[in-house]
């Protein structure tokens, strides 16, 4: 039996490949440290795990509504009300095992085959990977280093045909970590007012940075970057328009990846169709988990400030250790925990380059190509590990870096 077309046409999430390279080889003994993942090195909050322990003895352990439990979407709700003054109804929410199944829910009920989504190049690795499992064409629209890796509003618009059903937002951007503005956001919003929908991906929403050295700015904070940036602010696109659907999700702000649960927003029209596949391809996402999610929006708010705090001190380590390394960093990032650094003085491949990075030094760092052929040429550093390890991690870089003459 041969296999699906579809199975042979995706392709491997490098990223993922390197978290299983690096468990590998630490489970072998070596030395090694992953700046490679966007998975907080944090145990999740104390509160969510007692309330995932709590849920598991108090029995739940059925099936949910398929769209979730109503009190998790209710807190969601109310989140997105506080935090940025847009009313939802709990109805219009679909909890899930993740982000991933809320993507594959979107794209199955947007797509049908040949129809078109627009994609920043750079982007999210698995954006394509859905689209062209659904038969569905990815489009994209080049984002330079220039513009912070951000779209130019009349660029998207070049691009939108009668087939365009969709166009991604992503924002803090992976794997840019940077913030599309307000202003940007309502250009994009007014651009699918009578056609496409803007399909808004805020998994990172929670960690977003002020600029580095702001209020006090230190001497190599003018020698490395010259003048202030300015301020990123935190926006849902649904501020804007409600021809829109929402990713969101406990995986980064509230360190809960191996949880596995997200949600998304969706338009009125919508939340039939997608509770209907939701039922046949997921049933619901697990129960005892939906209830550390609710502890989780009530209760874990200052674990979630503390943990992006400590990741703002490790940014500007980062920072400061890449450029001191000479890879090019022209924006720094706003939000999310990833530096896009520019190393196209070392290598057009990235993939290669990596593998030897690795292989040399230990260190794994996520190529650029993972990201899109907008990508290659750059390399994608978390974060999201501890100080110790960066420090270690930059020490290498640089006795590598010196090798190579």
């Amino acid at each position: 039996m041969s296999v699906s077309r579809r199975a042979q046409k995706m392709k491997p999430f490098l990223a993922m490949e390197l978290l299983e390279q690096v468990q590998v080889a630490a489970a072998a003994g070596e030395d090694v440290i992953s700046l490679a993942l966007g998975e907080p090195d944090f145990d999740a909050p104390e509160c969510v795990k007692a309330a995932a322990a709590k849920a598991l003895k108090d029995n739940f352990t059925k099936y949910t509504h398929s769209q979730g439990m109503l009190a998790l979407r209710e807190e969601i709700a109310a989140h997105y009300d506080a935090k940025y003054r847009v009313k939802i109804s709990p109805e219009q929410i679909i909890v899930c095992s993740g982000t991933s199944p809320a993507l594959q829910l979107i794209f199955g009920a947007l797509l049908d085959a040949g129809d078109e989504f627009i994609l920043p190049n750079p982007h999210y690795p698995c954006y394509p990977s859905f689209i062209e499992f659904l038969d569905g064409k990815p489009v994209y629209v080049p984002v330079s280093e220039a513009d912070a890796f951000q779209y130019r509003p009349e660029a998207v618009a070049a691009k939108i045909t009668a087939r365009t059903k969709g166009v991604m937002l992503t924002s803090p951007g992976n794997p840019t970590g940077t913030v599309i503005t307000a202003d940007a956001l309502k250009e994009l919003a007014a651009l699918t007012q009578q056609g496409p929908y803007i399909v808004s991906d805020e998994i990172s929403h929670g960690l977003i940075f002020q600029p580095v050295g702001a209020g006090c700015p230190p001497p190599w904070r003018v020698a490395f970057w010259g003048g202030g940036h300015p301020a990123p602010t935190e926006h849902t696109i649904l501020e804007f328009t409600d021809r829109a659907f929402v990713l969101n999700g406990f995986s980064k702000a509230y360190a809960m990846t191996g949880f596995r649960l997200g949600y998304c927003i969706v338009p009125p029209d919508f939340i039939r169709p997608m509770q209907i596949m939701q039922q046949n391809l997921f049933i619901s996402a697990n129960s005892f988990v939906q209830q550390a999610g609710i502890v989780a929006l009530r209760e874990a708010g200052a674990d979630v400030e503390r943990m992006r705090q400590e990741f703002d001190r490790r940014r500007e380590v980062l920072l400061v250790g890449l450029k001191e390394l000479g890879l090019g960093v022209a924006h720094e990032p706003q939000g999310a925990f990833y530096v896009f650094a520019n190393a196209q003085h070392l290598t057009q491949d990235t993939l290669a380059f990596c593998q030897q990075l690795f292989e040399a030094t230990g260190v794994a760092v996520t190529p650029g190509i993972d990201f899109g052929s907008g990508g290659e040429g750059y390399l994608r550093f978390s974060y999201a590990n501890s100080l110790a390890n960066i420090d270690a991690a930059l020490t290498r870089l640089k006795i590598y870096l010196k090798s190579l003459g």
